[in-house]
C-alpha cells in the first residue's frame, strides 16, 4: 500500500478511535460506562467491607505504599495485606472507569452539562476517597472517620445512579411530573433511607466488626443501637409499601412502578439478611452482604428520585400521537 493510500486510512481509525473515545453525542458506550462507574462504585464497597469485616485495615501500615520502601506486600505480611492491598488496587480500575466516563461526556458539556457535572463530581469523590483512606490508615482505623468512609462511597453510588438515570434522559430542563404529594412521599423515603443507612454506620462502629484488632470501638453499645437501628428500618418499609402502591396511579412513561418495585425488594431483602446475621452472630458473609445491600439501597432510592422529573420533549413523547395531536391544536 502506498503512502498515498495509508494516511486517508490512518486518519480514518484515528477519526473513529477518537469518536469512540470522545463522542459527540450519548451512545451505547456512553452508557456502557455509565453502568461500570455504578457498579464499579458498589463492588468496591463489598471489597472495603471485607478489608473492615476481616480487620485487614492496617494489612499495609503505610499509604500509598504497602509498607515503607514497598508497594506491594511482601513476603514478610499475612493474608490481611492481601486483601488491603487488592482493595486499593481497585481504586485504581475505579480511576480508569471514572476518566472514560468523563471523556465520553466531555464533548456534551454544553448540551448535557448534568452529565459532565455527574462525571466530573465521581472523579472527584474517588480520588477525595482515597485521600481519606489514606489518613484512615495514618492514624490507625478511627472508627469516625471509617465511617465517613463509608458515607463517600454511599455518596459516590448515589451520583452514579443518577448518572445511569440521565444518560438514558434526554437533554433540556426538567420539571416535575408526579403529583406533589408522591413528590414529597418520595423525599420522605428517601430521607429515611439516609436516616437508616446512617445509623447503620454507627452500629457497625459499635459491634464485633467495627475493624482492624487495634481500631477502637465507638463506644455505642451494639445491643441497643440493633434496636435504634430497625426503628428507622422498619418505618422506611412501610413508606415505601405506601410509594409503591402510589406508584400505579403515576405516568407509565416514567417507570415508578418498576422502581418503586425494585426498592421494595431491596429492602425485603435487605430486612432478611438483617435478621438472618443478627439471629446467627454476625457472621462476616452476611455482614458483607449487608453492607452493599444498603448501598443498593441507596442507588434504588436514587433512581426513583430520578424519575420523578422529566424533560417536555420526553413528556410529548410518552403522550399517544392522537392525543398530542389535540394538545398541539388547543
Amino acid at each position: 500500500m502506498s503512502a498515498h493510500h495509508s494516511a486517508p486510512a490512518r486518519t480514518g481509525l484515528l477519526a473513529r478511535f477518537r469518536q469512540w473515545l470522545l463522542p459527540d453525542a450519548v451512545r451505547t458506550s456512553t452508557r456502557v460506562l455509565a453502568w461500570l462507574v455504578l457498579l464499579s462504585n458498589i463492588v468496591i464497597v463489598a471489597t472495603g467491607g471485607l478489608v473492615r469485616l476481616t480487620g485487614s485495615g492496617m494489612g499495609c501500615p503505610e499509604w500509598p505504599y504497602c509498607t515503607e520502601g514497598s508497594l506491594v506486600p511482601t513476603a514478610a505480611l499475612s493474608w490481611h495485606s492481601l486483601i488491603e492491598f487488592g482493595n486499593r488496587t481497585l481504586t485504581g480500575v475505579l480511576i480508569v472507569i471514572a476518566l472514560l466516563a468523563f471523556l465520553s461526556v466531555i464533548r456534551l458539556r454544553a448540551s448535557r452539562p448534568e452529565l459532565f457535572a455527574l462525571t466530573l463530581a465521581n472523579g472527584i469523590g474517588i480520588i477525595l476517597q482515597a485521600v481519606v483512606g489514606g489518613v484512615i490508615v495514618w492514624l490507625h482505623l478511627p472508627p469516625s472517620l471509617v465511617g465517613i468512609h463509608f458515607v463517600i462511597s454511599a455518596a459516590l453510588v448515589a451520583n452514579a445512579a443518577a448518572y445511569v438515570a440521565r444518560v438514558y434522559g434526554g437533554p433540556g430542563p426538567r420539571r416535575r411530573a408526579v403529583s406533589r404529594g408522591f413528590a414529597m412521599l418520595a423525599h420522605i423515603t428517601s430521607a429515611a433511607v439516609a436516616v437508616t443507612v446512617l445509623i447503620g454506620i454507627l452500629l457497625t462502629g459499635a459491634g464485633p466488626h467495627a475493624g482492624d484488632d487495634l481500631a477502637a470501638r465507638n463506644g455505642l453499645d451494639p445491643v441497643l443501637w440493633q434496636h435504634i437501628h430497625a426503628w428507622p428500618a422498619y418505618i422506611l418499609f412501610a413508606l415505601t409499601v405506601v410509594l409503591f402502591a402510589a406508584s400505579w396511579r403515576t405516568p407509565s412513561a416514567l417507570r415508578l412502578r418498576f422502581w418503586t418495585g425494585l426498592l421494595l425488594a431491596v429492602e425485603l431483602v435487605q430486612i432478611g439478611v438483617g435478621l438472618w446475621q443478627a439471629r446467627t452472630g454476625l457472621p462476616i458473609l452476611l455482614v458483607n452482604i449487608h453492607m452493599v445491600l444498603a448501598v443498593s439501597l441507596v442507588a434504588a432510592m436514587t433512581a426513583v428520585i430520578m424519575h420523578l422529573k422529566t424533560t417536555d420533549a420526553e413528556a410529548e413523547a410518552s403522550v399517544p400521537v392522537a392525543e398530542s395531536s389535540t394538545i398541539r391544536a388547543r
